[in-house]
């Protein structure tokens, strides 16, 4: 694995290898003699383990660290701890030895470790402040649907701020890239935490107020009109913007779909998937909100839909849900395509 991390990266443009450890312990001293910009840390390592040593890290050398893991439960449980203690992205091993799956691994290590050299270690290492959380009941239209996008840094991200979300909300409908069995783990978390129900998008799924639905790893989430209802659906499509599940896809469909009645919201996360369908958003009528730069764990997302000219508001972590309730309140109760 060290091996194949090595070579990945070091043919990379703007990225050079200083140095691989062979153990937890080795690697702390080397991280302390070499200071790295960004460290990737393998969850499973003889001696200290990979949340032993990020725990060590983000507490004497704090550093941007990108978690490489396992496509399996445990390694899902584990990546997202390793989120909660400062982890600023994570990409699964690849599976056996096919070509395509190692030029797959390349690409997404390449871009979480760039990801990571642009992050915002304060955001990392300092608890965020107290979501606002909206003090009145929200309003809605009936058809109102709220759209996230989202990426690295949005798992910890989103732990602080879906559970500020009131339990009366419109359904909220969120791209989070993420690999393949890590979104069911982390959509459950989230649901013990939240005041809304949290859960992996399935096929057909109605969407319903006091929701919240996670595009599954690896799946385009859509959202389509039928019988006159809103639902979830799936698909394994090409990607879009670099990604499956692609939030330009997921703001397409709702755009497309509901018309007037959508709030969409980019947040922290690198590149600029996003930036296309908020200009669906707007085309449609709907009203766009970007997180600001000083909250953002990584501002590329944000700040591509901002450059678009077609984010209405601009909002930190700790007041997107209050800008997503006003939002709501101001959006022009117009009958959606298709009605």
């Amino acid at each position: 694995m060290r091996s194949m991390l090595k070579s990945a990266l070091e043919g990379a443009p703007g990225i050079e290898v200083l140095g691989t450890a062979m153990n937890g312990i080795d690697g702390l001293k080397k991280i302390k003699s070499l200071k790295p910009t960004v460290v990737t840390l393998d969850v499973e390592m003889p001696g200290l383990d990979g949340l032993q040593v990020l725990e060590k890290v983000m507490k004497e050398c704090p550093l941007p660290v990108v978690m490489v893991s396992t496509k399996t439960q445990k390694g899902a449980q584990t990546t997202l701890d390793a989120l909660q203690l400062g982890a600023v992205d994570y990409v699964a091993k690849p599976l056996g030895d096919k070509s395509a799956s190692l030029e797959s691994f390349r690409t997404k290590i390449i871009r979480a470790v760039k990801a990571a050299a642009e992050s915002n270690l304060q955001n990392l290492v300092n608890k965020p402040a107290a979501i606002k959380a909206p003090t009145s009941a929200v309003k809605a239209p009936p058809g109102t649907v709220v759209a996230i996008g989202i990426s690295a840094g949005g798992p910890s991200t989103l732990h602080e701020m879906i559970p500020a979300i009131p339990s009366d909300f419109p359904p909220i409908v969120i791209a989070q890239h993420m690999p393949a069995d890590f979104t069911g783990t982390f959509a459950s978390r989230l649901d013990e935490l939240a005041k809304v129900s949290v859960k992996e998008a399935e096929n057909g799924e109605p969407l319903t107020a006091g929701r919240v639905l996670i595009a599954p790893g690896n799946r385009h989430l859509r959202v389509e009109k039928r019988n006159m209802k809103l639902v979830a659906t799936l698909n394994d499509g090409p990607k879009v913007s670099g990604f499956r599940p692609s939030v330009d896809v997921l703001f397409e469909s709702v755009s497309t779909s509901v018309g007037s009645l959508v709030v969409g919201v980019i947040m922290t996360g690198m590149g600029c998937d996003g930036a296309i369908g908020v200009q669906m958003v707007k085309k449609q009528g709907g009203l766009t909100i970007a997180q600001d730069q000083k909250s953002s764990i990584v501002y590329g997302m944000p700040k591509a839909a901002y450059e678009t000219g077609c984010v209405d508001t601009v909002a930190s972590l700790q007041e997107i849900p209050s800008a997503i309730t006003t939002a709501i309140r101001n959006l022009r109760e117009t009958v959606a395509p298709g009605a």
